[in-house]
């Protein structure tokens, strides 16, 4: 993908001197070094107070190549027009069709009421940093709409991101200078990863589906879920993915030895059914804790000392989150019935049990809407969790993708909503 970008404007510094800004296209070959200063200047966290960095393991554009359509652009600094800059901030953006709302099938010939998706072009943006050297000069601002115009040339009818509630530099850019508007408050769920293995219910069954049973069964029960990506198949089929699988009851008929496929499986389902998929982020980036006290790293040790010589307790340990650790991100749950719980419960501690055998993965997360049904059933430690996660959203086309819809950005939440992991 070739793409050039780039911007001037002239900025006035304290010292009076004039120097130019430009924005441009990020170049893995030229830039690697730079970005990676830029990424550890942004990195100094409150004094005394423990803060998580992100360690993307030399690769800038990790959390962004797996999408369809992805943009890392720079800003940097020069005195003059004719010498090479210095990198100061980046943006990183992608592209890729979700589902925004549904409509009623009126082609159906049964009888039956069945809803299709209605989707949406959407654009989202992330990882973007200004070196603390050069904020309060504009240049997140100018990052953000250079960003946007690109999503405008590829289409794009809505952008949106992810931020903390209490980011308020965040939220103030996007909210009060971009015009995003507070759109959802997923929950981010996080449980960490014991060195005792979690039993599991002997009432379960777990089922592993293939890539492509997995997209019928997503594609034909959670399509007008919102968010849902239209190209789950790329999803499903990723290096990264490590599986999808189904819960069910024990006597339900089905099992691991006795799978009829997903439409044998949806015209006959059991009363109840749970499923999720895993994606492993512990190969494609790392997060570490610091600013803890030599007495919590103390106290850690321990838990974790004690759980390993004594796996058949189960005594809760707390992670080893102050060295660069991985994670597995749990997505697409779903499922029906008076046990979907029960069943979602049981399917994370199989994901619990399959991250004790990743080096370096400390903790299983997930991120659900805050109405999720099954909610209940994803076991998780508050203290590392976060109840509300703020998603903002703006619409950049003049036109509706839809006329059923209207302005998304002014939907209210549904019941649930579909996190994709190439972009958590």
């Amino acid at each position: 993908m070739i793409i050039t970008v780039a911007a001037e404007a002239a900025v006035e510094a304290a010292a009076a001197v004039v120097v130019v800004v430009r924005v441009r296209e990020y170049d893995p070959e030229k830039d690697a070094e730079e970005v990676a200063e830029v990424e550890r200047r942004c990195e100094v966290g409150p004094s005394g107070k423990m803060s998580l960095f992100t360690d993307l393991l030399g690769d800038p554009l990790c959390r962004i190549r797996h999408s369809p359509a992805y943009l890392m652009l720079v800003a940097e600094i020069v005195e003059d027009e004719a010498q090479k800059g210095r990198i100061v901030g980046m943006i990183r953006g992608c592209i890729k069709t979700v589902t925004c709302d549904k409509k009623l099938d009126r082609s159906s010939s049964n009888g039956a009421r069945h809803h299709l998706p209605v989707y949406a072009k959407v654009a989202y943006i992330l990882g973007l940093r200004v070196s603390p050297s050069h904020r309060r000069m504009g240049l997140g601002l100018k990052l953000v709409k250079k960003m946007e115009e690109w999503f405008v040339q590829h289409g794009a009818d809505y952008s949106y991101l992810a931020t903390e509630n209490d980011n308020h530099a965040s939220v103030n850019l996007f909210t009060n200078k971009c015009g995003y508007s507070k759109f959802r408050t997923p929950s981010i769920l996080v449980r960490p990863v014991f060195a005792h293995r979690v039993r599991l219910s002997g009432q379960v069954s777990i089922i592993k589906l293939s890539p492509s049973d997995a997209e019928k069964l997503y594609r034909r029960r959670f399509s007008t879920t919102e968010f849902f990506p239209r190209d789950i198949d790329a999803v499903l089929n990723n290096n990264l993915n490590l599986g999808t699988f189904l819960a069910v009851p024990k006597d339900s008929g089905y099992g691991p030895d006795s799978w009829p496929g997903p439409e044998k499986f949806l015209s006959d389902r059991p009363e109840s059914w749970a499923v999720l998929s895993i994606w492993n982020c512990n190969e494609a980036w790392r997060l570490e804790l610091r600013g803890a006290s030599r007495a919590k790293k103390g106290l850690v040790r321990t838990t974790r000392l004690v759980d390993r010589a004594l796996p058949w307790l189960g005594v809760p340990s707390f992670p080893e989150l102050f060295k660069p650790f991985g994670l597995h991100f749990l997505y697409g749950l779903g499922g029906e019935g008076l046990r979907a719980t029960e069943m979602i419960r049981a399917l994370c501690g199989y994901a619990h049990n399959m991250a004790r055998k990743h080096d370096g993965c400390s903790v299983v997360a997930t991120e659900v809407s805050s109405q999720e049904p099954l909610k209940s059933g994803v076991p998780h430690w508050k203290r590392l969790s976060c109840d509300e996660d703020l998603w903002c959203v703006k619409r950049l086309a003049d036109e509706y993708s839809d006329g059923s819809l209207g302005d998304w950005t002014k939907s209210p939440p549904g019941i649930s909503i579909f996190v994709d992991p190439r972009e958590f």
